[in-house]
């Protein structure tokens, strides 16, 4: 993990470097951009394993960034930014940034912060396949697919989102708790449980839009369980 690849996308030049240096102090390797197209030039040349993208840019937004991040695959991203709003943090998390830092910061709860990330999508050693009716979910891919009569659908779901399909798939017809749900799939700090349910809104518009309708039920008064169903 600790010869991981970080790029840090941020236009103030001294809060890229203080995050440069603690994640360098740390062994990471560490690649930055000021600006979003830069950030998004170095993302597809290079493949960082996980980015700190500031939401402020010039220019190009981070929400337009961290979009084209997603429309590419499943980098992680935390979102480092001086907005402190909850629906600023849930629209960052809805278009599927893995976790959310406020400035002003301390630069080794960040680094902190992208551990606990990595450690969630890097080194994962054999795990075998999860099955649920149509849906297969394979951990160590971090693929899940929705057999239909038209062929198989591969999700194109966030590492959040994916975490929390496994989790629960892991345990079919158990009702999971939104502070469960936290505790295991989502980053460490400030979680909410509105967080949780954007993400599995999220997710149920993903598995509707595969044909699977049901597969993602809410639980009145805990939260939510993953349960066998057909597919349309």
């Amino acid at each position: 993990m600790t010869n991981a690849l970080i790029l840090i996308v941020e236009d103030e030049p001294e809060i890229a470097e203080i995050l440069e240096t603690y994640f360098a102090r740390e062994g990471f390797r560490v690649i930055c951009a000021g600006d979003g197209p830069t950030g998004l030039a170095h993302h597809q040349r290079l493949r960082p394993d996980l980015v700190v993208l500031d939401i402020k840019l010039p220019g190009v937004d981070g929400y337009e960034v961290l979009a084209a991040i997603r429309r590419r695959g499943e980098t992680p991203v935390i979102m480092v930014t001086a907005l402190a709003e909850d629906l600023d943090k849930l629209q960052a998390l809805r278009i599927g940034a893995d976790d959310y830092v406020v400035k002003p910061f301390n630069p080794l709860e960040v680094v902190a912060r992208a551990r606990a990330v990595l450690r969630r999508t890097l080194g994962r050693g054999p795990e075998t396949l999860l099955r649920l009716g149509p849906l297969t979910v394979d951990p160590q891919a971090h693929r899940a697919v929705i057999e239909t009569g038209r062929g198989p659908v591969t999700l194109d779901l966030t590492p959040t989102e994916f975490r929390i399909l496994a989790h629960m798939a892991a345990a079919p017809g158990r009702a999971f708790a939104r502070a469960d749900l936290v505790d295991a799939c989502l980053p460490e700090g400030e979680a909410l449980d509105r967080t949780v349910d954007s993400h599995v809104s999220n997710l149920r518009r993903k598995l509707a839009a595969a044909g699977v309708e049901g597969l993602l039920t809410g639980v009145r008064g805990v939260g939510y369980r993953l349960e066998a169903c057909d597919v349309r």
